[in-house]
């Protein structure tokens, strides 16, 4: 089957939830039987999220191929349960990068580079990309990001209403994504927004074959059928997206709305019913659990939970598969101290410190490791986690006073973590590490590794197998000439890379759960099928509640 293609715009104002609804949409059509992809288009100029601030723009979400990407995809891997690639999201800087890079070479043969058709070209080549595999997708679903009327924007839909134009009217679909407020003061639904981004949408010569309304409650058919005529629409193609408790109710919601139907009958897709039976136990499971637990995650990016997006959800996923609610309790890692670590973290029942860059907020996450190694409370390390609790470690039992990570310290003696310069100048192609003007971006280890791991470990209990893959993204490294020191004092090297020269999971002997790991497990935990470090970091934190209520932490017992 050709493969068919499906455009998601949105207006009115960001963050209404296009990267749900487009992942939510091609859940539903691969319970229907179909193969499915997903690209973003990102209309800003960096050439990748990875140099980006997490407070503007949320985490940025790594693929096994080692691409930094919008957080959309983790959300497009969840719901497809299928691993995304470089080719799954661009932007506006990859874009023109790769055109004046064009240019300069004189590909275009002295031709005036211009945005159409160049711009527009290149963009659209990177969507058919998608339908270039041995193997192409029935569907491919691409999100715009931003909004419609943001300049940045309009090359990527100029290019969307080209490739309606080549490649036939049953071959695409657009939908837009729009906002339907409510109005508490006239206690009413209001429409002129999507009247409006609509036309907006019809000025660049784009006509939303669907329109799904962001809402807060559903909405009435004398209200369908006012936007329906007002946007040139058939009635039933305008359809509600409304808020709910769980994410992973949006395929239930839309299915319920015939929502895959209507775009199954438009594009002429086989018509088949979808099994949504997976998806219906995991929001029954979700919503009577058994119990909670609250794990507390601190870092510093905590005022914006987009910055943790990846980790939030692996957490819920893990609850799920352990019967309980987990409750989460974001802790800014600059206001820990030594002093008010335990006040800070009390009622927790597993503590997380997660992924960053930069010296602030440390010595608050090393404060909280070592609260939580000395009172025996789980403990999840990922990546800067990892190595904040070797640090930790190395300072307060080893005795190395000063020990630190070259990031924070450069003229240490005792820099447990350090640049590795022969990695990081092979990925960083000869460029020079210690140069104030060198790149900053994809000069890391990026993507999937491999992971061999050590019998009688936490780590092996978990994945139950001697070789694993995981994602990274970090600089630094565990300095292995204080690998025997730590050793000596009860640290497990429990994962390191099969050739044994970097350090991926650390354990502690004499604690009931505390693991650190150097690469960033969340990018592949799935709601169908949690990941097995947060699966039994949770459980940790299950029997470490049930034993503080029997009055019986110190009976919690050491492996």
């Amino acid at each position: 089957m050709k493969t068919r293609f499906i455009f998601v715009t949105g207006g009115v104002l960001s963050s209404l939830g296009k990267g749900l609804a487009a992942a939510s949409l091609g859940a539903l059509l691969k319970a229907r039987g179909l193969s499915v992809t997903i690209q973003k288009l990102d209309p800003y100029i960096n050439v990748d999220p990875g140099t980006m601030n997490p407070f503007q723009h949320g985490e940025v979400f790594v693929t096994d191929d080692g691409a930094e990407t919008d957080l959309d995809l983790g959300h497009y891997e969840r719901y497809l349960n299928a691993p995304m690639s470089h080719k799954n999201n661009t932007t506006s800087g990859a874009i023109y990068h790769d055109v004046i890079a064009k240019e300069r070479r004189g590909d275009y043969l002295g031709a005036t580079v211009q945005v159409i058709p160049h711009i527009t070209d290149e963009i659209k080549s990177r969507v058919l990309s998608l339908a270039d595999d041995p193997n192409p997708p029935d569907v491919a679903i691409i999100e715009i990001g931003g909004t419609v009327g943001d300049i940045e924007g309009l090359p990527f839909l100029e290019a969307i209403r080209q490739l309606r134009s080549e490649l036939g009217r049953d071959n695409c679909l657009n939908i837009h994504l729009t906002l339907v407020p409510y109005l508490g003061s006239a206690g009413e639904l209001k429409t002129k927004p999507t009247q409006h981004s609509v036309k907006e949408l019809l000025s660049i010569g784009i006509q939303p074959d669907i329109i799904l309304c962001r809402c807060e409650r559903p909405i009435p058919d004398e209200l369908r059928k006012k936007i329906a005529l007002f946007c040139n629409v058939d009635q039933d193609a305008v359809f509600s997206s409304v808020d709910v408790n769980n994410i992973y109710e949006v395929p239930l919601k839309f299915y319920d709305e015939g929502f895959d139907q209507k775009v199954a009958i438009m594009l002429r897709l086989p018509a088949r019913n979808a099994n949504l039976d997976d998806w219906k136990k995991l929001i029954d499971d979700a919503a009577n659990p058994l119990g909670s637990v609250t794990i507390a995650i601190v870092g510093k990016y905590v005022e914006l939970k987009e910055a943790y997006k990846s980790l939030h959800e692996a957490l819920m996923h893990a609850g799920v598969a352990n019967r309980v609610a987990v409750n989460l309790r974001y802790v800014n890692s600059e206001k820990i101290t030594q002093e008010n670590a335990a006040d800070e973290l009390a009622g927790c029942d597993g503590i997380l410190v997660p992924g960053g860059f930069g010296y602030r907020g440390i010595e608050g996450k090393i404060a909280a490791i070592r609260h939580a190694r000395e009172n025996k409370i789980p403990f999840f390390g990922i990546c800067l986690g990892m190595q904040c609790a070797v640090i930790e470690f190395s300072r307060h039992v080893a005795g190395l006073k000063d020990a630190t990570s070259e990031e924070f310290n450069p003229r240490s003696e005792n820099n447990v973590i350090y640049l590795l310069k022969e990695w990081y100048d092979y990925r960083a192609h000869n460029l020079e590490q210690r140069s104030e003007e060198s790149a900053k971006g994809g000069t890391m280890r990026l993507g999937s590794y491999p992971c061999k791991l050590t019998p009688d470990t936490l780590a092996r209990k978990a994945y139950d197998q001697e070789t694993i893959n995981e994602r990274h993204r970090h600089r630094y490294e565990f300095n292995n000439k204080f690998k025997d020191i730590l050793e000596e004092k009860g640290m497990v090297f429990s994962g390191n890379s099969p050739d044994g020269s970097l350090v991926e999971i650390i354990e502690l002997a004499d604690h009931p759960w505390f693991l650190g790991c150097q690469f960033h497990p969340e990018f592949k935990s799935r709601p169908m099928e949690s990941h097995p470090l947060f699966r039994d970091f949770v459980e940790a934190a299950k029997k470490y509640k049930l034993a503080l209520e029997k009055g019986a932490v110190e009976r919690l017992g050491v492996r």
